[in-house]
């Protein structure tokens, strides 16, 4: 009778010892490593920001992870207003081969964001859709191997790393409650937008093999001219305008964030 206990004994440490291996790295282990422009540096919280021109917040979504999840490292090299040159020319030498986790928000910038919404801004809806059909094809046939150059080299630095792409949310509510402001032509147009970009980068984060975070749903309800903002409108001062705000960052970024980290 004791040998069929004993198999069992040794078949549930075997178990226990696979089930050890296949769980999920402490997070206090983790070496962690935050890129991306300024919807991950967090411009749009108001502050206090560092890292000067970069407009690093303590708001953002990278520094509340860290704070909550204590990882053995954290590195914030996330910075407002990079293109993934800047990705490539500067940010990526945070990364070294002992990096775990490493999170970024780039292309939009890229995909000329600014102008974009200055162009709709400041002219009638015809120039608006134009401005962002511009935009689109850029996304669909330039983009993409801008990004893959991002991704290659995030590989080729931390071959061992987790590496989450986050997206970009969709601007505006439409039909919204904004009395004042752009036209629900230009609000539409500007969202379209917003779904390519999410697109591309979807496709391309899946091609690397890297796990994108698309946060559209979950701002839904809380653009731009609804009743519970997530995101800034036309603000002072400008540079903060059409960023998220403190709830966009720890309601709308950080619980997508743990979702995919927990």
């Amino acid at each position: 009778m004791r040998r069929p206990f004993r198999v069992l004994l040794c078949l549930a440490a075997t178990a226990l010892g696979l089930t050890t291996l296949s769980a999920p790295a402490n997070a206090a282990a983790e070496n962690y490593v935050a890129l991306g422009d300024s919807y991950s540096s967090g411009v749009g919280t108001g502050g206090p920001y560092s890292g000067g021109g970069c407009k690093r917040s303590s708001n953002a979504y990278p520094q509340l992870w860290a704070n909550s999840h204590k990882p053995a490292s954290f590195q914030f090299a996330a910075c407002s207003g990079a293109v993934t040159a800047d990705v490539l020319n500067s940010q990526i030498n945070s990364l070294t081969a002992s990096t775990s986790l490493v999170t970024v928000s780039i292309g939009g910038n890229d995909a000329g964001f600014v102008d974009v919404i200055t162009t709709c801004t400041l002219n009638g809806d015809s120039t608006c859709v134009n401005r962002v059909e511009q935009g689109k094809t850029f996304a669909r046939n330039t983009l993409p191997a801008r990004l893959d150059n991002v991704y290659n080299a995030i590989k080729q630095r931390s071959p061992s790393a987790r590496v989450i792409v986050l997206g970009y949310p969709r601007f505006y509510k439409v039909p919204g409650s904004c009395s004042v402001g752009l036209s629900d032509t230009k609000r539409s147009a500007i969202n379209s937008g917003a779904d390519v970009l999410a697109e591309v980068t979807a496709q391309r984060a899946t091609a690397a093999g890297f796990r994108f975070v698309d946060i559209r749903s979950a701002w839904t309800g809380h653009e731009i001219c609804s009743s519970d903002l997530w995101l800034n409108s036309l603000t002072w001062p400008v540079e903060e305008s059409y960023h998220p705000n403190k709830n966009g960052q720890s309601k709308g970024y950080l619980p997508a964030l743990n979702a995919v980290t927990g």
